[in-house]
């Protein structure tokens, strides 16, 4: 292993050098968070798809793949077809708001008390979201290189946490765009050829695994709707999401690049649920098929070749982590801090907050282990709590600040009570949440007056001209 490990080792090297590259691409807060606002097509397709892809999307799907066989495929089909919608539908109001967080939208429709307490509830979602990533490298590096879990997260995490503070918003898209590059050569032109030779083909993965393999509902219509409910519209309010939409250039990249994004991201699921699929005949039986991934790179790659697809996944986990972690220290900054010290932010600021939550994720990944657990915790956080108030402020125009507080607060708590009640993979939380949530919103709306309209039907009112 000792090649192998030279060789993720030359990786993690080479993401804090474009860490520092960023640097000196960050001059301003703009810079810092958003890229300057200034990228092009290239560059915004990959850092859009290499941020949903991360950890869950790998380890998970193939996890998924190992359990249910193709019918995987839906959490990252979620993904990516939430990833198409954001930017075909919502992309050119968004550019137009010149904003840095979610929560910002609220204020504008709501008052400053409905952005603080979205605030804390992006926040909870972008740390749990950067734990499930960090969670998914442990797993990979874990079985490899026989590392104690707390190790991996040091190893893993640690230069994530590093590359992200120094550089922000360039570090993270100069490392995507290695990170997207690195993943799809070595996922779907290396290890998916290989996993396929190595379980004899597949005419011997439709001799050797149930039919139910090659359904697509296997996984069950219920989970499938979960899924939709749950990640589709947690990529269109999550703040690690909108946070890219604002790099775009302009409208045309986001719609065009984005919407390349989103179909890669589902050709990513399938190939990972391919992939778990052959983990199943290559590794059977095992104990934790959070493990799959991890074991099937042992068994089925040489030397060297495990090295680079080691890399290849770590590079999925990291953009994902960093997305994560530079959006939590976003909305601090951008909506927390201000109300507690009348100092403007800056890109010093910004670098230390984001150093800061970094080791905060470090310490939670020490002590949570699931993947697909973390990350439907931080989705129902994000969908049950904000999805409702989010789109009544953008397209409703009786929607009232009352209906808003009211509707977080219990959709927000409802999540808490039915994952405590039914389990962290349990379908409750997410409908229950909702209904509470939309019924609480409505009627909130009615009590109290207001004379404001959707937050849309104002920036038209304000602007004809589009973002070209």
């Amino acid at each position: 292993m000792v090649v192998d490990f030279i060789i993720v080792v030359i990786y993690a090297l080479c993401m804090l050098f474009l860490g520092y590259i960023g640097l000196k691409h960050t001059k301003n807060n703009e810079e810092f968070l958003v890229a300057g606002r200034n990228l092009g097509p290239s560059f915004y397709m990959g850092t859009m798809a290499a941020t949903v892809l991360g950890g869950a999307s790998t380890v998970g799907t193939v996890k998924l793949g190992y359990t249910y066989g193709i019918s995987g495929v839906w959490l990252c089909t979620a993904l990516g077809i939430g990833i198409i919608v954001i930017n075909v539908l919502l992309a050119k109001p968004l550019l137009k708001l010149r904003i840095f967080t979610v929560t910002q939208v609220l204020e504008k429709r709501y008052n400053p008390v409905v952005r603080k307490i979205s605030a804390i509830i992006m926040l909870a979602y972008a740390l749990m979201l950067a734990v499930t990533s960090v969670i998914a490298m442990c797993k990979i590096l874990e079985p490899l290189f026989g590392l104690n879990h707390w190790m991996a997260v040091l190893i893993g995490g640690g230069v994530v946490v590093t590359y992200s503070a120094i550089g922000g918003m360039w570090s993270l898209t100069l490392t995507d765009i290695v990170q997207f590059l690195i993943k799809t050569i070595g996922l779907m032109f290396i290890l998916l050829p290989i996993c396929l030779y190595q379980a004899g083909g597949w005419s011997a993965l439709a001799e050797k695994l149930p039919a139910s393999s090659f359904d697509f509902t296997t996984i069950g219509i219920s989970t499938i709707i979960t899924y939709f409910l749950i990640y589709f519209f947690g990529i269109l309010i999550g703040q690690d999401i909108w946070q890219r939409v604002f790099t775009a250039r302009s409208i045309k990249v986001a719609k065009y690049a984005g919407t390349a994004a989103g179909i890669y991201c589902v050709i990513y699921g399938l190939i990972c649920a391919v992939i778990g699929m052959c983990a199943r005949i290559i590794v059977p039986d095992l104990a934790d098929a959070n493990n799959a991934f991890g074991y099937v790179l042992e068994s089925a790659l040489p030397m060297g070749i495990r090295g680079l697809i080691i890399a290849a996944t770590l590079a999925a986990m990291m953009s994902t982590a960093s997305a994560a972690l530079l959006a939590s220290s976003t909305v601090f900054t951008e909506d927390l801090l201000p109300s507690l010290t009348h100092h403007k932010t800056s890109v010093t600021l910004n670098r230390i907050a984001t150093f800061i939550f970094g080791v905060l994720i470090l310490g939670i990944s020490m002590v949570v282990n699931d993947v697909i657990s973390a990350l439907t915790l931080a989705y129902n956080l994000l969908v049950g709590g904000m999805l409702i108030p989010l789109i009544g402020a953008v397209y409703w125009k009786r929607a009232s600040t009352f209906g808003a507080m009211l509707s977080m607060a219990l959709g927000f708590i409802t999540v808490i009570i039915f994952i405590i009640k039914d389990g962290l993979d349990a379908n409750s939380p997410i409908y229950y949440s909702l209904t509470i949530g939309l019924l609480s919103f409505i009627i909130g709306s009615y009590m109290t007056k207001t004379s404001t309209v959707a937050l849309f039907q104002q920036e038209q009112m304000n602007t004809k001209k589009d973002i070209i």
